[in-house]
């Protein structure tokens, strides 16, 4: 795994195709440093099997040359969204393109009726090899219209956000998707729980663990990416999970939530993790509704 040269990262630059609530953007700094250095152990693979919008996976892939790339996620949707920008991007362009054109010379009543029908199509559209091409250009539209970028779902894994107010949407990024479908060539896209990514792991291997982050309170909670919830016993699991590819010899790196922002006693992931690197790293909270409430808060990294 190396480098790319300064030319090729501009000519390549990759940005998430879709916003992600938790998008690790604002972290990329803090989480380069432990990307592999050339000079230690040689990793050639990449892992990230919680992958999201993908933030750090897309810098990964303009800028540095792991030979085999693994991503997954529980997302059915956002699963397929990958996989048709991977296998049929012209397509999807295509429809994103109608759709752009349809939607952005609306006004606003008519945004509302257009955004509505395309949402109940989606949500009553079932996930097929015929349908998967036109419900990724749906998903793609409702993440870029929708209010803040959210993707929740209610207890019948329906999608039941409003529409947001953008004057501009960007729908179709074409050279965006175009970069991305030719990245993606390499990689293996699987939908599933990040456990199935244990065949793919071993001591060759940099993982990334992304999970829905553990709310801060309860008004912050905010897990609803699928109909079920992230808790505390599934915060466990990942720790076992982290410390079996860790014993691997895999290279690990896990983000959350830091509890000491608003429980000093809070020693949830301080215990959890205590065999491993713990850093507190500045982030800004983005999922309030209360403007006075997005403030400068830590976020943890832990490494092996």
């Amino acid at each position: 795994m190396s480098n790319r040269s300064a030319k090729e990262t501009a000519e390549n630059s990759l940005k998430p195709f879709v916003k992600w609530v938790g998008g690790k953007s604002q972290l990329i700094t803090e989480l380069e440093k432990a990307i592999p250095a050339k000079n230690e152990k040689t990793y050639t693979k990449y892992c990230e099997p919680m992958v999201g919008g993908g933030a750090l996976f897309f810098k990964i892939l303009s800028e540095y040359d792991f030979k085999d790339l693994y991503i997954s996620d529980i997302n059915p949707e956002l699963v397929n969204a990958y996989r048709v920008v991977q296998r049929n991007a012209g397509d999807l362009i295509q429809k994103l393109h109608e759709l752009q054109t349809r939607f952005l010379p609306m006004d606003e009543k008519s945004r509302k009726f257009c955004y509505y029908a395309i949402r109940d199509k989606f949500n009553s559209t079932s996930l097929t090899k015929a349908t998967a091409t036109e419900k990724a250009a749906h998903f793609i539209f409702l993440n870029k219209t929708c209010f803040n970028g959210i993707y929740r779902v209610n207890r019948k894994g329906q999608f039941n956000v409003p529409m947001g107010a953008y004057a501009k949407p960007a729908i179709c990024d074409e050279e965006n998707l175009r970069n991305i479908n030719k990245a993606l060539q390499r990689a293996e896209i699987v939908c599933g729980d990040y456990s199935l990514s244990r065949k793919f792991i071993d001591d060759n291997t940099f993982v990334y663990l992304d999970p829905p982050y553990r709310p801060l309170s309860e008004t912050s909670c905010f897990t609803s990416y699928n109909a079920e919830n992230f808790d505390d016993n599934e915060q466990l699991r990942l720790s076992k999970f982290f410390k079996k590819i860790s014993d691997s010899g895999a290279k690990v790196i896990l983000s959350n939530s830091d509890p000491k922002n608003t429980d000093p006693e809070d020693s949830f992931f301080d215990e959890m993790y205590k065999s491993y690197k713990i850093e507190r790293v500045s982030a800004t909270r983005m999922i309030n509704s209360k403007a006075d409430k997005r403030g400068r808060i830590t976020e943890l990294l832990i490494s092996n």
